[in-house]
């Protein structure tokens, strides 16, 4: 069966795949592959760059005719290196003769060929290769769609800066509130958790089978192998060389990634409740797409749908994140090879999130504000102004205005505009103060700016 929309067992690469091709160029078998011959065609230029002894004739006007080894590679390429994975039964050695049967068509001199490779392991390809898929997924791709996510919120948080609403604490009416602040706090949240993602490293571990550059070593003991590993990993990959490793990489780093965009998916969740809450009790209406059906058996349904799609791929992509950050950094004395499967999935979770990015922008994009009911609900709570009566009481030292706020609010009567006022007027308080106190509603109970 061929693979398609409707016979792939994801619905990363299924039903949600228009979505998410994007990130095919990062994380499919033939991106890893590329990168993986990326990573060896910059090495071996980086040896005949130093130069090692036998690499010091190499022409290096011929770089560029390595470089394009990586830069056109095809499906087809990926196809001949799957082909020999099958008698290899190795997928980084795969790679290798890969290269060195390019090498051969291009007719460079055999004897330069033995330097694919060399002195390395697959995890030095494998622990680079990986981090920099990472990287340029989530700068290509994914922190562009946050962005856009991130911008539209502070749109909507501009756009209804000034609509009063009835704040709900324990789910009851509690002090007012602006629309766009609740909003806001949503903005505050996710730039300070993305600019800490941001600043943590991508690691990558290159130094030989078990860490110490042996080979290297024993090959040329008058080079300063550290220095060109941290040259050909920092500068030439723009990755952040882990210096004392064994076999494989140590996966802090990317466990602390993998934490941090979790946190931004669990603000996002918050996010999507949130709205959903707020369409529930009528704030929002939503936006009717001709021929669009929001229930089978219920014609009048237009249902948050798009926030309930985000939020259910955030909590795959997290249950996942969490499974990454939590196994990596684990690895028995030199290595063992669960990394190496679990690695294979980094791509899942990113899709995930992608695709719950999608949901949240398209569902936003659809809200229409419903001014009159945000009103209502406000009218209807004139008592959550009893905490600005008691608060300017306390200024004035009246005796215990709490208690007296509390034996007129804390009942199952209605609370009006006008039993507030015939309060007021029963205070022993001059009239300058009961003016001050009537001039409080709950339009204007609304606290200071905060953004």
């Amino acid at each position: 069966m061929n693979l398609s929309p409707l016979t792939a067992i994801s619905p990363i690469d299924g039903r949600y795949g228009r979505v998410t091709n994007s990130l095919s160029a990062y994380f499919s078998e033939e991106a890893l592959i590329k990168y993986r011959v990326r990573v060896e065609i910059e090495y071996f230029i980086a040896l005949c760059e130093l130069p090692l002894p036998q690499l010091k004739d190499f022409d290096k006007n011929r770089f560029s005719d390595l470089r394009n080894i990586y830069i056109n590679f095809s499906n087809e390429d990926a196809l001949v290196v799957k082909e020999t994975e099958k008698v290899t039964n190795h997928d980084v050695k795969a790679v290798e003769y890969f290269i060195k049967d390019k090498f051969d068509k291009l007719n460079i001199n055999p004897a330069f060929k033995e330097f694919v490779h060399f002195g390395l392991t697959s995890q030095d390809i494998n622990n680079t290769s990986v981090p920099l898929t990472l990287k340029e997924a989530l700068n290509d791709v994914f922190y562009p769609l946050l962005e856009e996510a991130l911008n539209l919120i502070k749109q909507k948080a501009n756009d209804w800066k000034n609509i009063p609403m009835l704040a709900k604490t324990h789910g009851q009416p509690a002090s007012p509130t602006k629309l766009g602040k609740e909003f806001y706090v949503f903005v505050e949240r996710i730039e300070k958790q993305l600019a800490q993602v941001k600043a943590v490293p991508f690691s990558a571990k290159f130094g030989g089978a078990t860490g110490n550059l042996n080979a290297h070593h024993v090959a040329y003991p008058e080079y300063n192998w550290i220095e060109f590993s941290n040259n050909y990993v920092n500068k030439k990959l723009g990755l952040d060389r882990s210096q004392t490793t064994t076999q494989i990489e140590h996966y802090d780093n990317l466990a602390a990634l993998f934490d941090g965009l979790k946190r931004i998916n669990n603000i996002l969740i918050d996010l999507d409740r949130d709205v959903w809450t707020y369409v529930s009790m009528d704030y929002f209406k939503q936006k009717i797409k001709e021929g669009e059906i929001g229930s089978s058996a219920m014609p009048h349904k237009v249902n948050p749908i798009d926030f309930e799609n985000s939020e259910g791929n955030l909590g795959i992509a997290n249950a996942i994140f969490e499974h990454l950050s939590a196994k990596l950094p684990i690895s028995r004395l030199q290595r063992d090879l669960t990394d190496s499967t679990v690695l294979r999935n980094v791509g899942v979770p990113i899709g995930h999130s992608v695709i719950a990015l999608a949901s949240l922008i398209k569902g936003l994009n659809k809200l229409l504000i419903n001014e009159d009911k945000i009103a209502a609900d406000l009218e209807n709570n004139w008592a959550v102004v009893a905490e600005a009566i008691q608060t300017v009481l306390r200024r004035e030292s009246y005796p215990k205005p709490y208690e007296a706020l509390k034996e007129l609010t804390r009942t199952n009567s209605k609370i009006t505009a006008s039993s507030i006022a015939d309060f007021i007027e029963t205070l022993n308080v001059n009239d300058e103060i009961k003016a001050e106190l009537k001039k409080i509603t709950p339009y204007n109970f609304t606290g200071v700016e905060l953004f």
